[in-house]
């Protein structure tokens, strides 16, 4: 008798981290080297980037579709920030775990804590912190891309941040980029084991100990 291909469930995994310890650079090789994994397309209300293409970067639309869908309880989760909401279309995050497809969500605290209400059982929630205040400064400038003002608000949101650490089921220190995705990695790959997401498994098993007699 050969084991078959058991059919697994999907998982949602979030990354959260405050702005500048490294949580876009590990969602973004983390896509390019996982093939079973996928980033989570958000809808909003802002209008498009240069470059942003809708369906791609976000699906853009009008505040009272937004409405009307968070009403409709359409949405994982959703948020107003800076003006204009965002939120996760709940559709197709169930159709990718049916399907035995990661979901990948890059949200803040807020964002992974309505996951967390929403999904319990198939969030795995990774917190990423910087090794120390200093090197998250020196991060957040050697990206050349923002004021010392903006880079002092960015700070004051990561102390604010921070605190939410203990809500997650992993926390992680980025001292190394390479380090922390392996960390994330090995996450990823323990948690895809997990029996409650092997759903073909009590099949197998049952057919197994007939084949045993």
């Amino acid at each position: 008798m050969t084991a078959p291909d058991i059919k697994r469930r999907g998982l949602l995994l979030v990354l959260s981290s405050p702005s500048g310890a490294g949580k876009t650079t590990i969602t973004r090789r983390l896509l390019e080297t996982d093939g079973n994994i996928d980033l989570s397309i958000s809808v909003t209300t802002r209008p498009p980037r240069p470059k942003e293409t809708d369906g791609v970067d976000y699906h853009f639309i009008d505040e009272s579709r937004f409405k009307a869908m968070a009403g409709a309880g359409e949405l994982l989760e959703h948020a107003h920030v800076f003006g204009n909401y965002y939120g996760t279309p709940r559709a197709p995050v169930e159709a990718a775990l049916e399907a035995g497809r990661d979901v990948l969500f890059d949200v803040d605290w807020q964002g992974a804590q309505q996951i967390r209400e929403g999904a319990p059982n198939d969030l795995v929630s990774v917190f990423i912190l910087p090794p120390g205040a200093a090197e998250l400064e020196r991060r957040l400038r050697a990206r050349a891309q923002d004021s010392d003002e903006v880079i002092a608000r960015r700070m004051a949101v990561a102390s604010q941040e921070i605190v939410h650490f203990a809500e997650y089921q992993y926390v992680l220190v980025n001292r190394d980029i390479d380090a922390c995705l392996a960390d994330v990695e090995a996450i990823l790959r323990a948690e895809r084991l997990r029996l409650d997401r092997q759903m073909g498994l009590r099949d197998f098993v049952g057919e197994l100990t007939v084949a045993l007699g």
